[in-house]
């Protein structure tokens, strides 16, 4: 049997504890949206969210994504409306037809082919390069000294780049050293917008600089990784 979703009010006094933090790491300046992962979560818990106050929801997969968004407008059309879906996950350019206008900003892009497909399936789409900045072979995201490049490209295109965005090391180790590096190459390249940092590091990104976290377990609980 699968767990039952996180109520309304679960949810709610998570999503307080999480602002309260990043209040608490931010400087008076900063600003700093949430990112609701949902992956692996169903429409249930997708209405609780919204109802919650979050309307920005991350997915990782295509195929979940656009079954969420199709289960999500028959079964509840008004919290659909209100949802700004952004895709968080490991992108394919077939992937990009496929999801189609529901993506308001593509946060993995992280190489020209991706690009050229997003301008001619998106005109105009907003993004964020994804940058490896662990030099970690499995992870997806461009080389640091690839970024100028990519950001040229991409808006020679046409495309919206606002920022930049990038995973913390997954092995446990301090995560400042790439979120530094993520604060430092948007700084060079003028590019405001950084997401980065996750329930376990969200905290310490903050404090880094980060202008974007995407929060999964620390606002529904653990995930059914069945």
């Amino acid at each position: 049997m699968e767990p039952a979703p996180a109520t309304v009010e679960q949810i709610t006094t998570r999503l307080a504890e999480v602002r309260q933090r990043i209040d608490a790491a931010r400087s008076p300046d900063q600003e700093v949206s949430i990112v609701a992962v949902t992956k692996t979560f169903g429409p249930e818990l997708i209405e609780h969210a919204v109802a919650a106050g979050l309307t920005v929801l991350g997915e990782n997969y295509a195929q979940e994504l656009v079954a969420k968004a199709e289960t999500l407008t028959q079964r509840s059309p008004d919290v659909a409306e209100q949802i700004r879906w952004h895709f968080i996950g490991g992108l394919q350019s077939n992937k990009i037809k496929m999801m189609g206008d529901l993506v308001t900003v593509w946060q993995t892009v992280d190489r020209r082919s991706l690009a050229k497909e997003l301008a001619k399936r998106r005109p105009g789409a907003s993004l964020l390069i994804q940058v490896n900045t662990t030099d970690e072979a499995q992870k997806s995201g461009c080389a640091p000294a690839d970024v100028g490049a990519l950001v040229d490209d991409a808006r020679g295109r046409g495309l919206d780049v606002r920022g930049l965005m990038t995973i913390g090391p997954t092995d446990g180790s301090d995560p400042r050293p790439a979120f530094d590096a993520l604060r430092h190459l948007g700084s060079e390249h003028g590019l405001p917008e950084l997401s980065m940092g996750m329930s376990g590091d969200y905290e310490i990104a903050v404090r880094q600089g980060a202008t974007m976290v995407r929060i999964g377990s620390a606002l529904f609980g653990p995930r059914d990784r069945r």
